[in-house]
């Protein structure tokens, strides 16, 4: 099979100079061009989509998006409780793909900003005159040595896909006793709570079936805290003590072997020198490594960390200007939570208009100051829900007055369970909310 890369590489006005090949001038003859393409069908995509949409009288806009279904993906903490099955969550992806967009069923492999030109799976390319880049984050399952062929069994699991929530949801309910680990990786991740919630809903369950007592239950993060924000770590690390989960930080989980149930944990210690540390298990859910998507990466949009390059109040790109980039693969300093995309997604959707319209945005634009949320379940019926700011300073949606931002309430429950995937399906990716 051909390099699309390589293939791509060669596009543009090179194609029309004598000896090009015959390949590549027939993957030119069925290259597309968008005003407005969209890199990304998820929360991000759709929304800035249907934004796009319903601002501008006539829009050009593509979706790329090689999936036909959409998943509100923060239900899957719900689906490892048991809460509500995998499907409660799982939508068409037709079905909210703005009419007035064109979608482009196909997998983006690159980027060429010098030309323009997004590489798509096929060969082909596909042109824009402005370029929103959100694709998402990328699962590395393989960066845990062992895991090949032992994902989802004899007490090795992952909430993070739709399968993983439910696998997941069988192991903590068929679990008796012994050593229950809940490791988080050191790097970025999407939803940064949702490893401890699934911690805190196996103890409830545990609980509620008379056989907490039995386990010995750990949390393990390869972060030096078990929360980026100050004022939300305090509380939950109370919630941690009060249901006797250990805390155990910067052990980074690296390998496992699943035949001796066995994990095995980088540790750095005070010169910066890496050891490893092995601890057994009975049960081990973890949440994978996580990165921007290696065509992100490799590309000449990112910065060395692998993400897209924006600029943090405006999500414009700092060398390509007709760039814009939200969500969990642009460089953004928040959480990578749906909360901040909600924020990120009309501030976005202002500034790339006023960019159409020839503004300079380093003069005039709207600035997005990081907000992003957790909704941290603690208990069935029960959740916390933390808001903040680039600042890691409490911002909650609702002025507490006489409420603390902390307390785990039943409102914040019904908020999660009910009101908040409402306000995704029928209000976020139709551009209302």
């Amino acid at each position: 099979m051909p390099d699309v890369r390589k293939l791509a590489a060669a596009g543009g006005a090179s194609l029309a100079l004598a000896g090009t090949t015959k390949l590549a001038q027939e993957r030119l003859k069925h290259d597309v061009r968008g005003r407005v393409v969209i890199v990304g069908g998820g929360t991000a995509g759709i929304s800035v989509a249907a934004r796009l949409c319903r601002e501008i009288k006539t829009p050009d806009v593509t979706v790329v998006e090689p999936s036909g279904i959409h998943a509100y993906q923060p239900g899957w903490t719900l689906v490892s409780s048991g809460v509500f099955g995998k499907e409660h969550f799982i939508r068409r992806e037709e079905d909210f793909i703005p009419r007035e967009a064109k979608w482009v069923r196909e997998r983006a492999v690159g980027f060429e900003p010098e030309q323009n030109r997004v590489v798509l799976e096929s060969g082909r390319g596909l042109g824009y005159d402005y370029l929103v880049v959100c694709p998402g984050h990328q699962l590395n399952y393989d960066r845990i040595e062992g895991l090949n062929g032992n994902l989802g069994k004899n007490g090795l699991v992952s909430n993070y896909t739709a399968d993983g929530a439910e696998q997941t949801w069988r192991a903590i309910r068929e679990f008796r006793g012994g050593t229950a680990l809940f490791a988080e990786p050191a790097g970025q991740i999407k939803c940064g709570g949702a490893p401890q919630k699934i911690a805190y809903m196996a103890d409830s369950h545990w609980r509620r079936t008379g056989v907490r007592d039995r386990i010995d239950q750990k949390f393990v993060t390869g972060k030096p805290a078990i929360f980026s924000s100050p004022y939300y770590r305090e509380a939950l690390e109370g919630v941690m003590e009060r249901k006797g989960i250990e805390r155990i930080l910067e052990h980074d989980l690296v390998a496992v072997d699943a035949a001796k149930k066995e994990a095995v944990f980088a540790v750095k210690n005070g010169n910066g020198e890496v050891k490893h540390k092995t601890l057994s298990y009975d049960l081990l859910h973890f949440c994978p490594p996580q990165s921007a998507p290696d065509f992100v990466a490799e590309s000449p949009l990112a910065n060395e960390a692998g993400y897209v390059e924006v600029d943090k109040h405006t999500m414009q790109h700092v060398r390509y200007p007709n760039v814009f980039a939200l969500g969990d693969a642009s460089n953004l300093p928040t959480s990578k939570t749906g909360a901040a995309i909600r924020k990120q997604a009309p501030v976005l959707v202002h500034n790339l208009i006023r960019a159409m319209q020839g503004t300079d945005l380093k003069i005039d634009s709207k600035d997005y100051h990081g907000y992003s949320s957790c909704p941290l379940v603690t208990d069935y019926g029960k959740m916390m829900l933390a808001e903040f700011d680039y600042t890691l300073k409490p911002r909650p949606t609702f002025p507490p007055w006489d409420h603390d931002s902390r307390k785990e309430t039943y409102p914040n429950w019904i908020l999660k369970t009910r009101i908040l995937p409402a306000v995704y399906w029928h209000g976020m990716l139709k551009g209302l909310a």
